[in-house]
């Protein structure tokens, strides 16, 4: 496909896209294929020869499409919002035709400054404590693996990324309604997964503090070494919102560092009414929450931010040397901010979302009720 071809190409999938949007509600919201009808359909060979981009085309509609479910469907009301929006599409478009790598601010240095100003912009909009400092995760699965590394490097003087994890007898609290990407970072961090402690919770689903001091207690007496406390706040299967609060207290008299997921209702607070979702925050050690449910942000785009940002690059941080630069020091190379060394320019999307010609308080407004999406 020469430049050309792609231009004439490029104009006819945008008419495709807006066609799809258009005319979504003609779609059945779940797909109805069978396991395995998608596969029997595809060649058992990567093809020879390439393809006219029309005949690419009309097998998307007939193969592709109908093994599709359509998250943007007025009708899908399962798991959580996967909102989608017009500038958030154009925003992905713009940064897929550059293709940028943006692991450190030399492979694009609007990427890393508009990654850092996007993330201040969503900390304030949100009440959030104006010294935190954020950065992008892919996911809210990531981000509390990113809390958890820092977390234990910080338990144990920094010392388990060169010595392991080895004896040591660490523990991680939360409810027993948290997400299950809390025992997934458990076990990938190498603490093991009896070392995770599920708490019971009170009529509203939410944790209950005196049974968090408690356990603490009992560990300390054990001789394990308390670590980390995830906090709910909106709690995926349930919207259950712990008390942040009075968690926190907890945390700093025993120095334990505590993890807030908002994934899912985080963002809420950029509306007043949920300002009460901010208590204890100050407190906090992390924090994530998700512009790719509510704000109608493409996904995969999970806003993590940290009280103390040596603590997560000392516990990231590798240069080797091809990864040297003389703005070291000066900037943000963001690859030192969490797992992959190889980032895709996320900032952008939330950009030209926020930036777009629909004012803010009609995007706050039109942001969907929680219970929508949970309703029989």
């Amino acid at each position: 496909m020469n430049i050309q071809e792609l231009r004439k190409n490029a104009h006819e999938l945008v008419d495709w896209m807006v066609d799809y949007l258009e005319n979504i509600e003609d779609y059945p919201v779940k797909s109805p294929v069978a396991p395995g009808d998608i596969y029997r359909q595809l060649p058992e060979t990567m093809p020879e020869q390439g393809e006219p981009w029309a005949d690419i085309m009309a097998d998307v509609e007939r193969i592709i499409m109908p093994g599709m479910t359509h998250w943007q469907h007025p009708g899908f009301h399962a798991y959580i919002p996967g909102n989608s929006s017009p500038p958030s599409i154009l925003g992905e478009i713009i940064m897929t035709t550059i293709g940028a790598q943006c692991m450190v601010w030399d492979t694009s240095p609007a990427a890393a400054e508009l990654e850092e100003r996007v993330l201040n912009w969503m900390r304030d909009a949100m009440g959030l404590p104006p010294h935190w400092a954020g950065v992008i995760q892919d996911t809210a699965s990531t981000a509390p693996l990113a809390a958890l590394l820092t977390a234990r490097e910080q338990a144990t003087g920094y010392h388990t990324n060169r010595q392991g994890v080895g004896a040591r007898r660490l523990r991680v609290y939360c409810s027993d309604q948290t997400h299950s990407s809390i025992e997934k970072a458990v076990k990938i961090a190498g603490l093991g997964s009896d070392n995770l402690v599920y708490l019971p919770t009170d009529a509203a689903l939410a944790l209950d503090p005196s049974a968090l001091e408690a356990a603490i207690q009992a560990d300390l007496e054990a001789g394990y070494q308390p670590m980390c406390v995830v906090a709910a706040v909106g709690t995926t299967g349930t919207t259950a919102v712990d008390p942040v609060g009075a968690m926190a207290k907890i945390c700093q008299t025993y120095k334990v560092w505590l993890h807030v997921d908002a994934a899912f209702v985080g963002v809420a607070q950029l509306l007043p009414e949920y300002a009460y979702l901010l208590e204890g925050m100050e407190q906090v050690d992390s924090y994530v929450t998700n512009a790719h449910k509510w704000l109608f942000t493409n996904f995969d785009c999970s806003l993590y931010y940290v009280k103390d940002k040596a603590a997560l690059l000392n516990t990231f941080e590798i240069l080797p040397e091809y990864l040297k630069t003389e703005s070291r020091g000066q900037v943000n190379d963001y690859r030192d901010w969490g797992l992959p060394l190889g980032r895709r320019y996320r900032a952008l999307i939330p950009f030209v979302w926020s930036a777009s010609d629909m004012p803010l308080p009609m995007r706050l407004n039109s942001m969907p009720s929680m219970r929508v999406y949970y309703r029989a």
